[in-house]
């Protein structure tokens, strides 16, 4: 039996997916939490530790990819379900188990769910459930950095931080160079993701090897010697996150 949180801004499609549920796969899966914005979704995903996510992309105050940047529990199987299609490669890029357009057709869900427990035996019992993209395996060990005057090829490991303002993202590397590109942070969040790297707030990002100190009132020092606020919002994700990098 697999416990199933179903992320979803609308009532009806929650419920809808909860019934279509019960008739493919009445002893496989059981509905345990529902949410329909991604700060719900963070909560019962990390305090609920599903072995099934049903992630819709368009929520209510973000998207799925959202929710998935700041989750830190991450063993779980992958689903999402959504009315775009044009977001099924970004998607796919998280693993996902299977990406299933409305209306959700019963025979699709049910191949969907066999797909589980194919993928199932490729796992050691007591070994995480699914590793999707917010896995260490899928950083690159070098990112190339455009500039106005050069291509920068920059070692991920040599990053300390990355902090962004407006269109425009500044690295700071461990030799106290900084490299500023004519791109958003979220177009290289994806890229530097967790454990080693993270979001701590809207501005700046982290590589969490370089961390000298965190305190309770929400301040990161860093080995380059600077201070970076963590959010309230990211606090809680942020200090589990260090904890288990340091088990």
């Amino acid at each position: 039996m697999y416990k199933a949180i179903i992320i979803e801004d609308e009532y009806h499609l929650r419920e809808s997916l909860t019934i279509l549920l019960e008739i493919v796969a009445p002893n496989t899966i059981q509905v345990v939490g529902f949410a329909e914005d991604t700060e719900t979704a963070v909560k019962i995903i990390d305090q609920l530790q599903p072995d099934l996510v049903f992630m819709d992309i368009m929520l209510r105050r973000g998207t799925g990819f959202d929710v998935l940047s700041q989750i830190s529990y991450k063993s779980f199987h992958l689903i999402f379900t959504t009315a775009y299609e044009q977001h099924a490669i970004r998607a796919f890029k998280f693993n996902a188990i299977d990406y299933l357009l409305k209306p959700i057709d019963a025979d699709e869900l049910r191949l969907s769910i066999q797909r589980i427990a194919d993928q199932q035996q490729l796992f050691i019992q007591g070994q995480q459930l699914h590793n999707f993209r917010l896995d260490t395996q899928s950083m690159p060990e070098s990112i190339i950095l455009p500039t106005q005057e050069a291509m920068h090829v920059v070692k991920v490991k040599h990053i300390v931080r990355c902090e962004t303002s407006g269109s425009y993202t500044t690295f700071v590397l461990h030799n106290s160079k900084n490299i500023i590109v004519s791109k958003p942070l979220k177009h290289y969040e994806e890229i530097l993701c967790p454990p080693h790297f993270y979001r701590v707030h809207q501005s700046h990002l982290i590589n969490t090897k370089y961390v000298t100190s965190y305190s309770k009132e929400g301040l990161i020092s860093l080995q380059d010697d600077s201070t970076v606020p963590v959010s309230r919002a990211n606090k809680e994700a942020f200090f589990k996150l260090m904890r288990d990098n340091n088990r």
